[in-house]
């Protein structure tokens, strides 16, 4: 019995070590394609383990650069998608941040490394949102497991109405794709906010659109790049 306990120890303490292994690898190959680029983001890329907010049969796979399922036909995001929305939304400590799809949770937890950093006073916070139910303990789960709860509100909404009860929000960064920019996320970024969200139509090829709205509340649209997202749903959705 106790050689068996041994033998679960050594299993254990070695899939720690390849989970490592394969973050490592995986943070280098973003930094060499110009993906990661700020100490910022690497450190919440580091410090957020990806393995806890997948399917318990996909764990090996957490550290490809890939999307995977989460159930209920929803993904979570390939890594370098994860990197590119943090490094262009210039997340920093302090921001108030809605995030429209919470997924599984992982990336409101790297965002929540990013605004609310630990030991740094007057912590940001980000506000999640998810439609699809199924989804909602799920997140919660991964979220209070891994220590993120604290910074992280997740709710159960209609992410395209976002959440004016809270609103204005430094951030705004949406994880699914929609037909246009919703109009109540452009009124609750905050002046001098930044909104990323992909725009297109349900297939999966989207245009990523940066929303930049100047201190006067003036409004600009530039795109982004072609991305590849699961269709926003609800009122402003397909």
């Amino acid at each position: 019995m106790l050689l068996s306990y041994r033998c679960l120890v050594s299993v254990i303490r070695m899939s720690e070590a390849q989970a490592l292994e394969a973050k490592e690898r995986l943070i280098q190959r973003l930094k060499g394609r110009g993906y990661l680029k700020t100490s910022a983001v690497e450190r919440a890329i580091r410090a957020v383990p990806r393995e806890e907010f997948v399917l318990p049969e996909a764990r090996k796979e957490a550290y490809r650069d890939t999307p995977l399922s989460i159930g209920l036909g929803q993904t979570i995001s390939a890594p370098h998608m994860c990197v590119i929305m943090c490094e262009d939304l210039n997340l920093m400590h302090g921001h108030k941040l809605l995030e429209v799809g919470a997924g599984s949770g992982y990336h409101a937890a790297l965002c929540a490394e990013l605004v609310a950093e630990k030991d740094k006073p007057d912590p940001g916070h980000v506000y999640t949102i998810e439609i699809v139910k199924g989804l909602i303990e799920y997140a919660r789960k991964n979220l209070e497991r891994t220590g993120y709860a604290k910074h992280v509100t997740l709710i159960h909404s209609d992410g395209g109405v976002g959440l004016p009860e809270h609103a204005p929000f430094d951030r705004i960064l949406v994880a699914a794709a929609a037909p246009k920019v919703p109009p109540p996320l452009i009124e609750q970024l905050a002046p001098e906010g930044l909104m990323l969200i992909p725009v297109g139509s349900r297939g999966f090829f989207q245009e990523l659109m940066m929303v930049q709205k100047d201190a006067n509340g003036n409004v600009t649209m530039r795109r982004w790049g072609g991305v590849a997202f699961v269709p926003l749903t609800g009122k402003h959705g397909h």
